[in-house]
This record gives C-alpha cells, structure tokens and sequence, in this order.
C-alpha cells in the first residue's frame, strides 16, 4: 500500500474509532435522562462507525488469521499505555493540578494493568488451541478495575461497590 493511502486509512480508522465511542457514550448520556429513541439512533450509528473502522483496519492489513497475532497487538496496545502513555498523562495532569484528568488517567493506568495480563493468558491459551477460561469478567463502570469471577464488595481503585460491576458473560 502507498504511504499516504496508508496514512489516510490510519486517520479514517482513528477517526471512526472515536466516532463510535462517542456515539455510544451519547447514547449512555441520552438514555439516562429517558430519550431512548435518541439513543437507539447514537447506537445505530455507532454501528455504522465500527463497521467503518473494522473496514479500514481490515485494508491496512491488520487482522491477522492467527489469533495469537491478533492478541499479542492487545498486550502491545495495553504494555504501551501502562509503560508509556498514561505515566506521562497521568504525571502532566498532577503538574498542572488537572484532578479530573488526574484520576481519570489513574483510573485507566489501573485497569490497563490488569488487561495486559489477561491478554498474556489468553495468547498462551490460544496458543496451545484453547479458548480463554474466564466465564465471567466484570468491570467497575466508575474506573474500569477488570475482575474475573466475582467482584470485590468494593472497587479496589476507585470505592464503587460491588452492585456496580457490569457483568460480561457467556
């Protein structure tokens, strides 16, 4: 592929990605205050944006059919953000006395820890031709702390109590 086919991929693929998130946090926002029809729309075009961005990513060539290869950009995607990214946000934001964007960053710093090992175990799983063994995995909605099995009473990172974990199970 030519360098600046490439790079407008990899801009469109950004930008469809934030699209979709945002959507979707609209559509949390619009449902909350009962405009389920408006959310019902930011979700439906949400949609619309992964399947943009899932096109895109698929020309730049990086879905792989090796599971394992698919996994292990998780644990570079997660090892760069504990290692890198969120150490210098997360340090900025207390230089500039910033404490929403403070914990925000903390938050995140935290739950991208726990991710990365969850990664590592499953590219071994899948390495050896096994599926992930978690059943269910829950995830505090106030920071993002990940928990296999059962939530703690109360959120380790940010104090939420365990009635507000979401799960997400098979």
């Amino acid at each position: 592929m030519r360098e600046m086919t490439k790079k407008f991929l990899e801009d469109a693929f950004a930008g469809e990605s934030m699209a979709h998130m945002k959507y979707l946090i609209f559509a949390d926002e619009a449902e909350q205050r009962g405009l389920k029809k408006l959310a019902n729309l930011f979700r439906a075009i949400a949609y619309a944006e992964y399947v943009h961005a899932r096109n895109h990513y698929r020309e730049l060539g990086k879905i792989y059919k090796e599971m394992a290869e698919n996994v292990q950009q998780c644990i570079d995607g997660e090892t760069f953000e504990i290692d890198e990214m969120y150490p210098v946000y997360n340090t900025v934001a207390q230089f500039q006395e910033e404490k929403g964007a403070e914990r925000s960053t903390k938050f995140a710093w935290e739950a991208e820890k726990i991710h990365a090992e969850m990664y590592k175990k499953a590219k071994e799983l899948v390495e050896k031709g096994e599926d992930y063994t978690a059943e269910k995995i829950y995830i505090c909605p106030v920071c993002g702390h990940t928990v296999e099995g059962e939530p703690p009473e109360k959120c380790p990172v940010c104090g939420a109590p365990k009635s507000a974990y979401r799960e997400f199970s098979i």
